[in-house]
């Protein structure tokens, strides 16, 4: 389809979109958690959650290396636990920023400190994190590594906080927390056979036994809970890793392997434009003949939650690799970069090919809270699903999409060192190659 064709394909229906917006932009949340006040009231038995099910944990940052580290688990909706868990079935499923912020504040962080290096603060004496299988680390790790929701019995020290963190554009936001005192398994959770595997080999490096499970068909959702609770990598040198760390060191390794599987791919032939939106988030994922480079540039919004002040020029920053990949942690675009990068790598290593990628994400004032890096990695993956739109040469890809943009084509150009790039390499990007 012609690029001008396919732009005009994606003009949105005006009634649907006040409809989408209205839903995504009710402020329930309050009367979310004082449901959850009732039905944690009515689980309590005592001083303990007796038939809780932690279908996921949590790993803080703060203070580290003694670091607040948690089991998360439906309060009142056990039954229904694995729905809480942060993943692709989100996007598949519609959610909207209201429905994510549902999800989370349902959802009670049972959550005490503890060292990244050993399962106690309290005591250096105690075993190192690898040895640790009792207690409440030993429990959460049986819980990452479990395949489905676990069944426990978590007693608290006190009553839930029941406010709502907005978390990052990295991590999702969080709910209501407890102070835990224990937690006991009422089950043996299963385990998948290579998770095993990765656990009993002392010598294998973390990034072996993360693509070593990508590759037998884990999600990087999975990988990421195992990697946070110390379960990855030499016996030695597994430590407890803070869930937003570990979400972007997941999919920057996952990154590297798919690129390595590319690197001797034959190009694309053609320039294809893929477009997606999701959440009052807008993408565009420009590919061309070449070899392997990759750029993401984001724009946000004046008067969103990431540029405040409505008198702001629109936010802009980029990152870039090329060929050979990156040295060093991106900092512009942080998390985003690594999420957005893999969804474009996995189509490329799909379809046996490798190509220059431009990834052009705008972010509008209907983004009003973060729900976590999980949509940039969902709405890159799902934009390579349907039709795309074909242009003569990159150059001219860039431009004609430069008029939907929030920003000139000018001020794109001085950003981004793609589109900076084109005027004076237009024979490399063209198809009559």
């Amino acid at each position: 389809m012609r690029l001008d064709d396919y732009i005009e394909d994606l003009e949105p229906d005006e009634e649907a979109e006040r409809r989408r917006l209205a839903k995504e932009k009710s402020y329930a949340i309050t009367d979310h958690l004082e449901d959850f006040e009732r039905r944690f009231d009515d689980a309590l038995t005592g001083d303990t959650l007796v038939g809780s099910t932690a279908p996921s944990i949590f790993v803080g940052r703060s203070n580290y290396p003694d670091i607040p580290v948690g089991l998360l688990s439906p309060v009142g909706d056990e039954g229904a636990a694995e729905e809480y868990v942060t993943d692709g079935e989100w996007y598949r499923q519609g959610y909207a920023i209201d429905d994510v912020l549902q999800r989370r504040t349902g959802l009670l962080n049972s959550n005490k400190r503890a060292n990244v290096d050993s399962p106690s603060i309290a005591s250096r004496l105690t075993p190192n994190v690898h040895d640790a299988w009792n207690g409440f680390v030993g429990v959460q790790r049986e819980v990452a590594i479990a395949d489905r929701p676990v069944d426990l019995e978590i007693g608290l020290d006190d009553t839930p906080d029941l406010g709502l963190d907005a978390g990052t554009d990295v991590a999702t936001p969080r709910g209501p927390r407890a102070t835990a005192r224990n937690a006991d398994l009422q089950e043996n959770p299963h385990v998948p056979r290579p998770v095993k595997k990765t656990l009993e080999d002392d010598d294998w490096q973390a990034q072996g036994a993360m693509t070593y499970l990508y590759r037998r068909g884990f999600d990087v959702y999975e990988i990421n809970s195992i990697l946070s609770a110390g379960a990855l990598g030499e016996t030695d040198q597994r430590r407890l890793v803070p869930t937003r760390w570990s979400i972007t060191a997941v999919d920057d390794t996952v990154g590297q392997f798919l690129r390595g599987r590319i690197r001797s791919a034959p190009s694309i032939d053609e320039v294809q434009v893929w477009a997606n939106e999701y959440m009052g988030n807008r993408y565009w994922v420009i590919l061309a003949p070449g070899n392997w480079e990759f750029e993401l540039v984001e724009m946000k919004a004046p008067g969103s939650i990431w540029n405040p002040n409505p008198e702001d020029d629109v936010w802009l920053q980029s990152a870039y690799e090329g060929f050979e990949g990156r040295s060093s942690y991106v900092e512009e675009t942080a998390g985003a970069y690594y999420a957005a990068r893999l969804g474009v790598l996995e189509h490329l290593e799909s379809i046996g090919r490798q190509a220059k990628c431009l990834v052009l994400r705008e972010v509008s004032d209907d983004y009003w809270a973060p729900v976590g890096v999980w949509q940039v990695r969902e709405s890159v993956r799902n934009a390579f699903e349907g039709e795309y739109g074909e242009a003569e040469t990159f150059h001219g890809a860039i431009a004609e999409i430069a008029t939907q943009l929030p920003v000139s084509y000018a001020r794109l150009r001085r950003k981004s060192e793609l589109a900076a790039a084109v005027q004076s390499n237009l024979s490399a990007f063209s198809t009559d190659r």
